[in-house]
């Protein structure tokens, strides 16, 4: 990789190393098993550029523990979740605003992390990578069936009775593995039609009082979505039940549907067993209406540097470094992100050209799944209710767990 800017960025360190006293230390933790050679890669360039600070990369410790034993890394790069949240909004995150990367964050995603938590006056994560989810498709089943990517809810219905009036099983599920129908046809079907945004704001709010009765809920507002999560789940594979994410990856990339509802991080896997298979994306339509296209969106990874941290400037430093735009570009392209900057590339996989229209127009949302606090087994009630719980309970019972949450804190 080449650094042009290190020059100018990471040679300027004043105060992080007293004379004579070698180079500041800082720890690195980025916990992503599939980016963590790329990572140590920058590692290696940024310690051999320049001399005044020097890093270690962490791929093993446990986060909560060392915030807990007052000594986190100095800087992170991990998923942003409900989880981390925690450390945000108890101040536990250092200001970031002054930096001039902050000002290169797009607004509707640095949003996102906002969405989980803030702490008031600071801007303490800077989001750094998006993972954008849809349908997967086989691209020549459908053209061999001549169907067109649908666009509404009725044209998804027809695409997958047409594909089963032909033989083909319209969709691949995994329902063994709760986060695959979470973060699959349960976040789809409701962020095509739910505005969560507003949804978990009052759900916030009202905390103790989320019930039956109450403006918003989850039997509420989420029944007409999960049942028709059930109605496209009939088109699955018989033996949904039983199969996993891995049995999944591979039996689409054999052929056996033609739809799958995952994110990028299957189509390393699928590509394994046959990277010849011609794939596209498309946002789910949960409505008859094209105007509310969206996709699914997390924080695959973001940055973050400590309040407590001794070594803030050697720490901002890197952070400097790490978000060079070529550096940025460079792990999206390889690890099929999407970029969280004004002046980000956009992705040029064709597996996901199908987003980026949609990406780049803030046509997305956090999946209703992570904003679930992980306490409350949402995927599990999900899962059950895929192989055949019932919708009302399952999803009273949802609201009662988060009335309950919120009474404990």
């Amino acid at each position: 990789m080449a650094v042009a800017m290190m020059a100018a960025t990471a040679l300027s360190l004043t105060g992080c190393a007293n004379a004579g006293s070698g180079p500041t230390e800082i720890t690195f933790h980025m916990s992503k098993p599939e980016a963590i050679g790329f990572f140590r890669d920058l590692v290696k360039e940024f310690n051999a550029e320049q001399s005044d600070v020097r890093v270690t990369l962490d791929t093993a410790s446990n986060l909560s523990a060392g915030f807990l034993r007052g000594d986190p890394p100095d800087v992170g790069l991990l998923n942003y979740n409900m989880e981390m949240s925690r450390f945000m909004e108890r101040g536990a995150l250092s200001d970031l605003s002054d930096m001039p990367e902050a000002d290169r964050i797009r607004p509707d995603v640095q949003e996102l992390a906002d969405q989980y938590a803030t702490y008031p006056g600071r801007t303490s994560v800077l989001p750094y990578s998006v993972a954008a989810a849809s349908v997967i498709y086989n691209v020549q089943m459908f053209e061999d069936n001549g169907l067109e990517v649908p666009e509404t809810w009725d044209e998804l219905i027809d695409v997958c009775n047409t594909l089963q009036d032909a033989g083909i099983t319209p969709i691949y599920s995994t329902f063994s593995e709760p986060w695959t129908i979470a973060q699959g046809l349960f976040d789809y079907t409701v962020g095509g039609s739910v505005d969560l945004v507003d949804f978990f704001e009052q759900m916030n709010e009202l905390g103790t009082e989320v019930g039956p009765d109450s403006p918003v809920s989850f039997s509420k507002d989420f029944k007409d979505p999960v049942e028709q999560m059930m109605e496209l789940a009939a088109y699955s594979n018989e033996s949904a039940p039983s199969r996993t994410y891995g049995d999944g990856n591979v039996a689409f990339a054999n052929g056996e549907a033609a739809m799958l509802m995952q994110g990028p991080w299957a189509l390393g896997e699928i590509a394994k067993t046959n990277e010849d298979l011609k794939l596209g994306t498309f946002p789910l339509p949960a409505t008859n209406d094209p105007d509310d296209l969206k996709v699914r969106v997390n924080l695959d990874l973001a940055l973050w540097v400590p309040e407590i941290g001794d070594a803030q400037e050697a720490s901002r430093e890197f952070v400097s470094f790490l978000m060079q735009p070529e550096i940025m570009d460079e792990y999206n392209a390889t690890f099929l992100g999407f970029g969280t900057t004004t002046d980000a590339a956009p992705a040029t996989d064709e597996r996901l050209l199908g987003m980026q229209e949609y990406y780049e127009n803030g046509d997305f949302y956090l999946g209703a799944s992570q904003r679930i606090h992980l306490s409350i087994p949402a995927a599990n009630y999900i899962q059950a209710i895929a192989t055949g719980a019932d919708i009302d309970g399952t999803l009273s019972r949802l609201d009662a767990d988060w009335a309950r949450l919120a009474l404990r804190e």
